[in-house]
């Protein structure tokens, strides 16, 4: 309740039990010229802090939803390395085994001469 005169808000801050009855029991707040700008301040600081303090718990709950999803990603990505280390692991197999493997059957294979009994001479005759 705001008290437009300072005398009449220091009347009744001269009645302490007065002051206590009306915010105890009727939860009413005395203010006079001097301490509304305090009262509001104070007011408006208590409900900002009550706004972080509900906007605190959505952000942990949006944290832990991340969390989960971290866990996930974290989950596909190992199977994701393990499936590019299985690839990797086979380029390697047929880079080496294989490709040696062919370089070895192809040792025997040497140049081509046609023999004479085709009726033709080899090639180097001509």
């Amino acid at each position: 309740m705001f008290l437009p005169i300072e005398s009449l808000y220091g009347e009744i801050l001269r009645h302490p039990e007065l002051f206590e009855r009306l915010q105890r029991s009727y939860r009413i707040t005395i203010t006079g010229p001097t301490t509304l700008s305090a009262l509001l301040n104070s007011l408006n600081m208590g409900f900002r802090t009550l706004a972080a303090q509900q906007r605190g718990s959505e952000v942990w709950k949006v944290l832990a939803e991340v969390k989960t999803e971290f866990v996930k990603y974290s989950e596909q990505l190992a199977a994701v390395h393990k499936h590019l280390n299985s690839a990797s692991h086979t380029l390697e197999s047929l880079q080496t085994t294989r490709t040696k493997a062919m370089e070895r059957k192809l040792q025997g294979v040497e140049t081509l001469e046609l023999t004479s009994d085709l009726g033709v001479g080899r090639v180097d005759e001509y």
